[in-house]
């Protein structure tokens, strides 16, 4: 057998489609992986250990407002310095900043606010905000406005009262008044006179139809001879109009109510508050008036008034999402529409109308996300995440899929994160939980470089929500401890190594855990003990008191596996011939603890008298020989058991193979 040298230089490829194992002719296959869990892949081509969850809040799990009937993680940014993730649950949001829960709001003594969110609503609820105001809707929520107060722990919740609401003829009926009707002018602001008492109060928001033309709206009732209106089409003339040659239309009402609904989806985009969607009109977008955010009546049709449009396709488009980013963008559960603006144009009721750029769908419940190159979201059926970038070749948009070649991440998708890059070590970062499983898939994405690289992260029970508070990542799991579902906002924290984790400072044991009959990684002063198990009164005892600090938590099962390697030869493939791996050289940086193929790589050295020190830090080339065994499929395992540091850049080996044909 002759051996041949070969070296992955990176892993930006991420964790390969199974489906893709045949593909050796990628370019992007030496770069793959068959698994990588609970890693992150880095921009540079590395992978590390992914971080552990700090333990924040622990949610009801009993009666209604248990989070197992429904949770919901929304950012809120107050300033500059002040920034929040909002846990919303069955009537009540826990506030929580800089990884701590705010306790006593309003004085009341509790931790969270009431408000009329009901778990039904936390799937289905979306948001926006501008400065210090949050303004939730869901269709059968009247919309909610949450305001911070003066302190972290002053918040309010109210209904908002709308200015004006916008009319729609759900029961369209005309009548044809015995009298005659006199315009005052043909067009704009008029006064409509008439022989004889047809009109009342409930005349306004009706509108008047005149033949051969003329069609105005009423805005104000003087008496029952006059009206105020406003001409959607000129009149023909100011002469009076006949008996029987112009009607009344009725049957106006306002398009969002208790009976009617409310809206679906909200964002804030070029002065206006747009509405998109409600239980009653699905497909239907509302604008309100420039810097008037509440008022919604169409008046004058001039640029600063309301707008209104309805998406008319041949197929049904609910509208699930409206975003504000290069252009107003609307996702739908048929499509993806945006309304084109011509330069720095800005949109207008004459200009607001959309045009259809795929259709493809969004999954209802999954907000998009916006990355450096366009807008990001899960499709329908939750099997694909894509992208609906603008083409400047084109000139419009267009969708492509970015997780080709990692679709099998993607089980059934719930909520959807994205935290944006910070440093050169870190690229923009989507979350998505997985109903299926309850695991979380993680793609570390640079679009204007073309690297999606995707890995997935698992933990002891399911991962339920994720959001992004800036660079703060905080999830929602949910986790069994003693046959017992409970339910916990965690983050994610860089210097710790478990999950669910509890820290402290000088101490023997750790009490007051909620991990009942769980063995927990026990880190004291930087120096892993031995696991230990939580009794039933939820403590545990280390085997040496720390001095400084402690961690405890749930283990994180860290997995990577290559794709099998493949040598080219001059005599072809050597897919299906059998290999041995005899040499493996992982370069690593900053690493305390690896296990290649089973064998663990030595990191500590017996030169050192103080062995109870913590781990030392190596960057460099290890190696590991005696590599046993042959078979067709050849790949390198890398594995953690132990809660220490561990980045990955590449992996130097050697293959035995017979070279012949």
């Amino acid at each position: 057998m002759a051996r041949f040298v070969d070296v992955t230089t990176n892993f930006s490829t991420g964790e390969l489609d199974p489906l893709l194992r045949a593909r050796v002719d990628l370019a992007t296959y030496a770069n793959a992986l068959a698994k990588a869990t609970n890693v992150l892949i880095q921009p540079q081509g590395g992978l590390r250990r992914r971080p552990g969850l700090k333990h924040i809040l622990e949610l009801p799990n009993s009666s209604t407002p248990s989070a197992g009937n429904g949770v919901r993680l929304v950012p809120f940014q107050f300033s500059v310095d002040d920034s929040y993730m909002l846990c919303f649950t069955h009537e009540r949001m826990y506030i929580i900043k800089a990884g701590a829960v705010i306790a006593n709001i309003n004085g009341t003594g509790n931790n969270y606010l009431t408000t009329t969110v009901t778990s039904s609503m936390v799937d289905d609820m979306c948001w926006t905000q501008s400065a210090d105001t949050l303004i939730v809707v869901h269709p059968d929520l009247q919309p909610v406005k949450i305001v911070r107060g003066a302190s972290d722990s002053l918040w309010t919740a109210t209904s908002i009262t709308f200015d004006s609401i916008p009319k729609y003829a759900f029961t369209l009926t005309t009548t044809n008044p015995a009298a005659t009707l006199t315009p005052s002018a043909v067009s704009g602001n008029i006064t409509l006179t008439a022989s004889a008492g047809v009109f009342s109060a409930g005349s306004v928001n009706q509108y008047v139809n005149v033949s051969p033309q003329g069609r105005a709206r009423i805005v104000a009732y003087t008496s029952t001879t006059v009206v105020s209106a406003i001409t959607e089409y000129p009149f023909f003339s100011t002469a009076a109009v006949a008996s029987g040659s112009w009607e009344l239309e009725s049957g106006y009402e306002d398009v969002w109510s208790a009976g009617k609904g409310w809206p679906r989806t909200v964002t804030f985009h070029e002065g206006r508050l747009y509405f998109g969607g409600s239980k009653s009109r699905p497909s239907t977008v509302w604008g309100s008036k420039i810097a008037l955010f509440f008022d919604f009546a169409a008046t004058e049709s001039l640029d600063d008034d309301a707008v209104e449009a309805t998406l008319d396709t041949n197929d049904l488009n609910v509208i699930t999402d409206i975003i504000s980013s290069r252009d107003f963008q609307v996702f739908t559960t048929g499509g993806e529409f945006f309304v084109p603006q011509a330069g720095t144009d800005p949109i207008t009721p004459l200009t607001f109308t959309f045009k259809n750029v795929s259709r493809n769908g969004i999954k209802p419940g999954t907000r998009v996300q916006s990355v450096d190159s366009g807008s990001v979201y899960i499709q329908r059926q939750g099997k694909s995440l894509n992208e609906f970038v603008f083409s400047d070749t084109q000139l419009t948009y267009i969708t492509q899929r970015i997780s080709l070649f990692s679709g099998h991440l993607l089980k059934n998708p719930e909520r959807i994160a994205l935290r944006r890059a910070s440093s050169t070590e870190d690229a923009d970062l989507l979350l998505m939980t997985n109903t299926q499983d309850g695991s979380m898939a993680a793609f570390s994405v640079m679009r204007s470089q073309q690297v999606t690289s995707p890995s997935e992260f698992t933990t002891d029970g399911r991962f339920l929500d994720v959001g992004v508070d800036i660079t703060n990542i905080y999830t929602v799991t949910k986790r069994t401890f003693n046959s017992v579902d409970r339910y916990f906002v965690e983050l994610f924290t860089e210097t710790l190594f478990t999950d669910c984790a509890f820290i402290g400072g000088a101490a023997a044991s750790a009490s007051s855990l909620p991990h009942v009959g769980k063995a927990l990684n026990v880190i004291t002063d930087g120096v892993v003990q031995s696991n230990e198990t939580v009794s039933g009164g939820g403590s545990v005892t280390f085997d040496r008191a720390s001095t400084t600090a402690y961690e405890v938590g749930l283990p994180i099962t860290v997995y990577v596996k290559t794709m099998p390697v493949e040598v080219k030869l001059q005599t072809g493939s050597r897919l299906s011939f059998k290999k041995r791996i005899v040499e493996i050289s992982p370069i690593v940086k900053d690493t305390q603890h690896l296990i290649i193929n089973n064998q663990p790589v030595a990191f500590r050295l017996f030169d050192n008298a103080l062995l109870d020190d913590p781990e030392p830090t190596f960057t460099g080339v290890k190696r590991v020989n005696g590599v046993l065994g042959y078979s067709r499929e050849q790949s390198i395992e890398v594995q953690q058991n132990l809660p220490l540091k561990m980045t990955l850049l590449g992996l130097d080996y050697r293959v035995a193979v017979h070279p012949g044909t």
